[in-house]
């Protein structure tokens, strides 16, 4: 049987963790896989462009695990009460080929993006920050926020967002957390001037260039989320030009990061070299710093293989029948009968 994992069951499966706790597990989830990095067999996501939009699936394998993700992205979605971010995603056994686990995805991956943005800023960030500027404050921007209040020392919060009333929802989400000063900015200028660490994670698919060379300070980290397709960028070329510039996989990166802007000539370090000690991550604390993260399969591996773990662990969720059972594997016809083939698997128990 395949445990079903629905928005219902991720749910529960956070509230009985907690927020904090399973942001911080899977953080920790997320860099033992990173860790494991050359056991895994990678490839960029096969994405589907459309005028208002992308579909992306989004595979990789070790020897044990197979995993994908279907995600999109559509930016006008908000418009139609749908989601800009929609995804669900299986877990499989190499061995076999037999799916373990079908979860939905898009309430995982907010946790799984702010666990990627949380685990890179603990290599790169300076030690000490303790104020950040959150650019873009949908559908991620919690979860951003209460990852690096929590699990970084964040003290104070600047956010801003074109679309006002995105604000007002994420201040009234963070009144639950009355030790986090949160600041609403007037600007991108006026949030990012004196952050430790600046987090965009806007939606539009769109060339924009939200943060700019004049905004960019001494030391500061800056984690550029939004940006994951081609066509679709935050940062100006010339802060990438003057950083020094981490990313998940350079080859999905070169396509669809902000480095789309840069010659392929342009260096980048894969960030899995900074976690495993091989490669310096920040080299001075004025040097100023770049995650390109547009999202990778490996972070969606480790939360199927977190979710299937805890799931299990909590009896959360439910079995289904996802793919057909029975004493001859080889006759799929008696499924066309109206027993649907459950007559002969009850003689053959």
């Amino acid at each position: 049987m395949t445990r079903f994992i629905d928005v219902q069951a991720m749910s529960t499966l956070i509230q009985a963790i907690g927020v904090t706790p399973f942001i911080a597990q899977l953080a920790d989830t997320i860099t033992e896989d990173f860790l494991r990095w050359p056991d895994f067999e990678k490839c960029a996501r096969v994405a589907n462009h459309s005028p208002t939009g992308v579909i992306e699936l989004m595979p990789v394998a070790n020897a044990q695990r197979y995993a994908f993700k279907y995600v999109n992205g559509h930016p006008g979605n908000s418009v139609k009460g749908l989601p800009t971010v929609m995804a669900f995603g299986a877990l499989a056994e190499v061995a076999t080929g037999y799916p373990v686990l079908l979860s939905e995805l898009t309430l995982a991956t907010a946790f799984r993006t702010c666990a990627t943005s949380l685990m890179a800023a603990r290599v790169l960030a300076r030690p000490n920050s303790r104020t950040m500027a959150l650019i873009g404050n949908g559908a991620q921007s919690e979860f951003q926020a209460l990852a690096f209040h929590t699990l970084l020392g964040i003290k104070e919060i600047s956010v801003f967002d074109v679309d006002f009333s995105a604000t007002d929802k994420l201040l009234r989400n963070l009144t639950a957390y009355p030790a986090l000063k949160v600041r609403r900015a007037q600007s991108t200028a006026d949030a990012v001037r004196g952050a430790d660490i600046v987090t965009t994670v806007t939606a539009d698919k769109t060339l924009a260039t939200i943060v700019t060379p004049d905004m960019i300070e001494p030391g500061m980290h800056i984690n550029a989320v939004g940006g994951d397709c081609p066509g679709k960028t935050e940062l100006h070329a010339e802060v990438l030009r003057g950083a020094r510039v981490f990313v998940e996989y350079e080859p999905q990166t070169r396509i669809e990061g902000d480095i789309q802007q840069l010659p392929s000539s342009f260096p980048v370090i894969e960030l899995w070299r900074v976690l495993a000690g091989t490669v310096r991550g920040r080299q001075t604390a004025a040097q100023v710093t770049v995650f390109d993260s547009v999202g990778f399969a490996l972070e969606d591996y480790s939360t199927l293989r977190y979710v299937h773990q805890q799931a299990l662990r909590r009896g959360i969720g439910r079995d289904v029948e996802l793919i057909p059972g029975g004493h001859d594997p080889k006759d799929l016809f008696r499924f066309t009968r109206t027993d649907g083939g459950h007559a002969a698997q009850r003689h053959a128990a």
